[in-house]
């Protein structure tokens, strides 16, 4: 098992296992809101806005993506950031999830 260091603004580490490099760290994180049959579209724009400081013009659109396409990334970031979000999406009762990208 070998590791490699590559720079390019932040660090990061690879894995080469098996002629394989796997990334191991510097990846972001990335939460995910579901579509439910439960909260109005109303409600999750508000929350959007609320949570994540987005404008009601943003808002709508990824409320939209929710609603249409079935899901929505809303942040992006470090994977405590990302726990962060998903439990605040969470107590307002909004189904999210997260996801390295």
């Amino acid at each position: 098992m070998n590791f490699t260091y590559a720079s390019s603004g932040s660090t990061v580490v690879q894995e080469k296992h098996e002629g394989k490099i796997k990334p191991e760290f510097g990846k972001e994180w990335v939460v995910i809101v579901w579509n439910d049959p439960v909260n109005l579209m109303s409600y999750v724009t508000f929350v959007f806005q609320k949570l994540f400081g987005y404008s009601k013009e943003e808002a709508t659109r990824l409320m939209l993506d929710v609603h249409h396409k079935g899901k929505a990334v809303v942040s992006r970031g470090t994977k405590e950031k990302s726990e962060l979000d998903v439990f605040q999406l969470h107590e307002y009762g909004l189904w999210a999830t997260m996801r390295q990208d």
